[in-house]
């Protein structure tokens, strides 16, 4: 089904049926001074209401329904003999085929009569039920509109039913991102516990050494997968990227929201802010290409052993991607506190660096801790930097001019190539990923308490 077209059709539907309530509406009031209950763009809003639902509805249950449809259709297109003597992989083989010849494509290799007859039978399928869904949906609202329009009246209450519809189209809307979490934690939470049928929990939490072992190479051995490696290796990393991030930010707020002339503010915040939108693959390349070389030489310079790929290269360069996210929630909360405050400082003698001492960072002192918080709890979650730069070493280690590896960088390895999920190799992705996100849950909730406990209501 083209969905432009389909998207077009409902668009126009919608535009047609507002404007067409709207205008009765209009010249409803202007009659003998008849005094209408709601405005009109209240009652145009509802017959485009009455008028996209059927539409919508016959369009989903064809969505719905349409894939099944189709894949019944051409199984009766086939030989009865063909499809009995096709196993289930080679009649979705079969099936794909047709499609694609529907399609106009085209396939590899010979194509047998059957496929062609049954590829043109589903292309002129196809055709026919476009255009039935397309006139079903069509005819549906056009009767909706005129049905709703024929009960435009002055006492029709149309501000309440528009603004109830759209109370509930804002509770399906949360209840949808309710319902995501809610899955997300269900499905790691699922998992989990059956990794933990193979393996014991205090030997995950409390391990110290990784090393997954494939049970089908070898029967009846898992391996060992300690946590505390990976975990140690997650928080050295966001040890070194706030260290960077923090002091760098944090000043840069200070400057831009105090000293800086408005056009230098101007000027630097979106460049600054710029950083934000980089891909995190392309710091990684940073970190691996220019970071970890720069620090090995420098290391080398001065008597010390840097590994190109360590923790200290992933950190800085983390912490370098999360500046932009402190300096800006720190800029904002800066420019929250009242300048009255500022002005009774310096009208008692205070110099502008006492103000921001004495002053202003304690005003804005929750907003900011809730700042670093929120950036800890990205750079705990971020992968793509510490993939390339950090060396992926799951040893448990106190020195960052070593490699190491983290709880994202393991679950990309437990997961990538062919996973049956069957075993504890595949499934300790599900248990890592419900520790990880614990401890960023636990920090955003963390920031948040700080947030809302501290916060100073300024009048």
């Amino acid at each position: 089904m083209n969905s432009l077209v389909i998207a077009g059709l409902l668009l126009v539907l919608l535009g047609l049926a507002y404007q067409s309530g709207w205008s009765r509406s209009r010249a409803l009031a202007t009659s003998n001074g008849v005094k209408v209950h709601s405005r009109s763009q209240y009652h145009g809003s509802l017959v485009a209401i009455w008028a996209i639902v059927p539409a919508l509805v016959i369009v989903g249950l064809w969505a719905w329904f349409g894939d099944g449809i189709t894949h019944n259709f051409i199984i009766s297109q086939l030989p009865q003999d063909t499809v009995l003597a096709l196993d289930q992989g080679g009649l979705n083989a079969t099936i794909a085929r047709v499609q694609a010849l529907a399609s106009g494509y085209g396939v590899a290799g010979e194509i047998q009569p059957f496929e062609q007859t049954a590829g043109d039978s589903l292309r002129s399928f196809q055709f026919i039920t476009f255009l039935a869904v397309v006139v079903a949906a069509a005819v549906a609202g056009i009767a909706a509109l005129l049905y709703a329009r024929s009960k435009i009246s002055a006492r029709l209450r149309a501000r309440n039913t528009v603004e109830r519809v759209i109370n509930l189209a804002l509770m399906a809307c949360s209840a949808v991102a309710i319902l995501t979490t809610a899955g997300i934690v269900a499905s790691l939470l699922t998992e989990s516990i059956r990794f933990f049928t193979f393996i014991s929990p205090i030997d995950f939490f409390f391990g110290t050494i990784w090393n997954p072992i494939n049970g089908s190479t070898v029967p009846g051995q898992y391996g060992q997968y300690g946590l505390l490696p990976l975990l140690a290796g997650t928080l050295m990393i966001t040890a070194i990227a706030m260290l960077v991030a923090v002091p760098v930010g944090l000043m840069a707020a200070i400057y831009l929201s105090q000293y800086a002339p408005r056009w230098l503010r101007a000027v630097a915040k979106p460049i600054i802010e710029i950083l934000a939108g980089i891909p995190t693959i392309v710091y990684g390349f940073f970190a691996l290409v220019t970071v970890g070389p720069f620090l090995r030489d420098v290391g080398n310079a001065v008597g010390l052993s840097i590994n190109a790929t360590s923790a200290l290269t992933a950190g800085v360069v983390m912490g370098i991607m999360i500046v932009p996210f402190v300096s800006s929630l720190s800029d904002d909360i800066l420019n929250q506190v009242p300048r009255s405050l500022r002005d009774g400082a310096y009208g008692l003698g205070a110099t502008r660096s006492e103000t921001i001492r004495s002053v202003l960072l304690p005003a804005a002192l929750p907003g900011i801790v809730g700042a670093f918080l929120l950036a800890v709890s990205r750079a705990v979650g971020e992968t793509m930097i510490v993939v390339l730069a950090a060396g992926n070493s799951p040893v448990l280690r106190g020195n960052p001019f070593e490699p190491v590896a983290t709880i994202t960088v393991s679950i990309v390895n437990q997961l990538t190539g062919d996973s049956d999920f069957a075993g504890p190799q595949s499934l300790v992705g599900f248990a890592l990923g419900l520790t990880l996100f614990v401890i960023t849950l636990c920090l955003n909730v963390f920031a948040l308490f700080i947030v809302r406990r501290f916060r100073e209501q300024y009048e």
